[in-house]
């Protein structure tokens, strides 16, 4: 009766010795395989990119070929590119053995503030996105009071809700054939101008109305055909538009 439960006792702890050699190989092999060449980066590929070429996100990203791929720190990755007020969303995913993916979300430019000289340049929101010198071929916002501008941060101005109306309506032509070259917005009745001498007048509520519901493309696309390029549009609540062939 007291020789068995010592057999047992033997087995027992040459299976677990057993057991953790087969583990420790195990592991040995594979931390050998992952920080082996075959798992070192070897291409970055970027999904999604419109503003910055594929190799400006690259130098942006900072991704190192022949880093080993496991060792690569996305999130670092991700903070480094979310720095540039261009992207809104990045998304970083290994794809096995030794490729990169970079997928980014990058935000639009929508408007151009003058400012000293130069441009500031605007996305949806209202966003700071970078300043420029040339005149950029978006539409120029003109007549706010600037009060602060830093690239990542919302353009601060006094007239604040009116530029926020005004970047609704700009969205709101998304889906239209409509640009406006340059958009007053010094008094509560903006000028939009379609060409230097041809001119929308009204809020920025109705103008946006008009755009949704089809009625300003239509009048314009009438006085097109008639070979109308001056005068001034002046749209109203109900839909109601008017045209004057006189330009001040």
């Amino acid at each position: 009766m007291t020789d068995k439960p010592r057999k047992k006792k033997k087995r027992k702890k040459k299976n677990y010795l057993l057991r953790l050699l087969v583990i420790i190989a195990v592991g040995a092999g594979l931390y050998f395989l992952i920080t082996s060449e075959l798992f070192d980066v070897d291409s970055v590929k970027i999904e999604n990119n419109s503003y910055y070429t594929v190799e400006q996100v690259k130098d942006k990203a900072g991704v190192k070929i022949g880093e080993n791929i496991f060792k690569l720190k996305k999130n670092d990755i991700k903070d480094k590119l979310l720095k540039d007020p261009y992207f809104e969303n990045v998304m970083i995913k290994r794809k096995l053995p030794s490729t990169v993916v970079i997928h980014v979300t990058e935000r639009t430019e929508q408007a151009a503030v003058p400012n000293k000289g130069g441009y500031i340049i605007i996305d949806p929101n209202g966003l700071v996105l970078r300043k420029a010198d040339a005149e950029p071929k978006i539409t120029i916002i003109e007549g706010l009071t600037l009060k602060k501008a830093k690239a990542g941060k919302p353009l601060e101005v006094e007239e604040n809700s009116i530029l926020t109306d005004t970047l609704g309506m700009l969205e709101s032509m998304e889906d239209s054939d409509l640009f406006f070259k340059k958009i007053d917005i010094s008094n509560v009745v903006i000028k939009a101008h379609i060409y230097d001498q041809l001119i929308c007048e009204g809020t920025p509520e109705n103008l946006a109305e008009s755009i949704k519901n089809g009625n300003l493309e239509k009048t314009l696309y009438e006085m097109y055909n008639k070979g109308i390029e001056r005068g001034i549009i002046k749209i109203g609540s109900d839909n109601y538009c008017s045209f004057d062939p006189n330009v001040e």
